[in-house]
């Protein structure tokens, strides 16, 4: 099969027309995650990505890291992710939601969730965006059904009766049986199927960095709801924790310019004292938070993943998870229909998976819209509601077990890849 080397070990056809059996569009995670799996089942895929692939290669450290759900640790590894990752892994081992204000610490009612309670091991591992991109890039280079282009975008999309037809940004067309979008919120993919989305700002902007402290976090995960927003400090290893400090979007445009002693200072107060001194262990970056959700998942020759089909704030941790159980899905449909001898990008097998993804991944965006609404804000008689509801889970061992295995993504009808078995 002809290709050119693109300079950072991926690959690209000389003929730009040559067809694959699935085009994904997107180079972040869900998109080069799906293509591991539709490789592994015998698919020819090709990996069409906006960013030029020295981007998406760069070693830089830069304090982002991913909660990932037990079940997307089975997936991962059934894919042959994990082994590159165990390492720099972090297992997630409690879980502590406190409600308070800044300066003022916790509240009197709480919850916690000790992996303990249930028997499968550790609710799910906190793994940095450093590693995770870098052995999924790797996965991929080393994978030859399947092909990267990168530094190309896909500017129209044309669906016959047999296939679908991509024109690039350089006017070379490519054609397959099937196309994904995974290319993000703003779907391109999605808008030229004609897949409408409704969507809406929170006004508040998430500001991520790695945060070091001089004492031992013990695989805790700390949710802290504030007036202004949640604080997430989620661990990592060592003597280090992922910060995702959820505020304003008019405070944080002050926070993002404030150096790093000045931004230490403000986050002392809410952060707390518990685990010693603080110092900033990477670089800081902002984004901005909302609610995007696709009406539909598909469309003739057409599915959505990920953030393409849902994007939620990330109060609950799931937003990759989420997209990690479409993977998941997804690949496990389009398998089994062809095994069976159906044509696998007919609208009629693309819907199964429609069906068995959108009512959990939409309940799930609505769901984190709420929290976030309820716990965003000093309301007196919403503060006593919320309390008395965290106060009443805990007392409850079997409710309490519940939450535990909806955190580490075992409940409802898992996908085989997410029971860390082969497609």
């Amino acid at each position: 099969m002809p290709h050119l080397d693109n300079g950072a070990g991926g690959r690209i056809f000389a003929v730009m027309e040559h067809a694959s059996d699935i085009l994904i569009v997107g180079g972040g995670l869900n998109g080069p995650v799906l293509a591991l799996a539709l490789a592994g089942a015998g698919f020819g895929v090709t990996v069409i990505d906006a960013l030029p692939a020295p981007v998406r290669h760069a070693p830089g450290f830069d304090g982002r890291g991913y909660a990932l759900a037990l079940a997307s640790q089975r997936l991962l590894d059934a894919v042959g992710l994990w082994d590159p990752l165990d390492d720099d892994a972090q297992p997630i081992l409690e879980i502590r939601v406190t409600d308070g204000n800044a300066g003022q610490g916790p509240g009197p009612f709480w919850m916690g969730f000790d992996h303990a309670e249930i028997e499968e091991g550790p609710m799910g591992f906190m793994v940095e965006d450093r590693h995770l991109r870098a052995a999924v890039m790797d996965a991929l280079d080393r994978t030859p059904q399947i092909t990267q282009l990168s530094g190309r975008q896909v500017v129209s999309q044309e669906v016959g009766p047999a296939g679908v037809t991509v024109t690039l940004d350089d006017g070379s067309t490519l054609t397959g049986r099937l196309l994904i979008g995974a290319d993000g919120r703003n779907s391109g993919t999605g808008a030229r199927a004609g897949i409408r989305r409704i969507a809406w700002s929170y006004d508040q902007t998430a500001l991520v960095a790695a945060i070091g402290h001089t004492l031992p976090h013990n695989g805790t995960a700390h949710q802290f709801f504030m007036p202004e927003g949640p604080l997430a400090i989620l661990p990592l290893t060592g003597n280090r924790s992922s910060i995702v400090w959820s505020t304003s979007t008019k405070a944080a445009r002050t926070l993002s310019v404030l150096d790093d002693d000045a931004f230490l200072a403000a986050l002392r107060p809410r952060f707390g004292d518990f685990l010693g001194d603080l110092s900033l262990a990477g670089a800081r970056f902002s984004y901005p938070l909302g609610l995007s959700v696709a009406y539909d998942f598909v469309a003739p020759r057409v599915a959505l993943v990920g953030d393409s089909a849902h994007g939620m704030h990330p109060i609950a941790g799931q937003g990759l998870n989420v997209g990690l159980r479409d993977v998941a899905a997804l690949a496990e449909v389009l398998t089994d229909a062809n095994r069976r001898g159906e044509d696998m990008a007919s609208i009629d097998v693309l819907e199964r998976y429609q069906q068995w993804r959108r009512f959990d991944a939409v309940s799930l965006a609505m769901a984190t819209d709420g929290f976030n609404r309820l716990f965003s804000n000093d309301n007196p008689l919403l503060r006593m509601g919320r309390d008395l509801g965290m106060g009443l889970v805990q007392s409850l061992p079997g409710l309490r077990r519940n939450f535990i295995r909806e955190a580490a993504g075992l409940s409802g009808a898992l996908p085989r890849l997410m029971q860390g078995q082969p497609l």
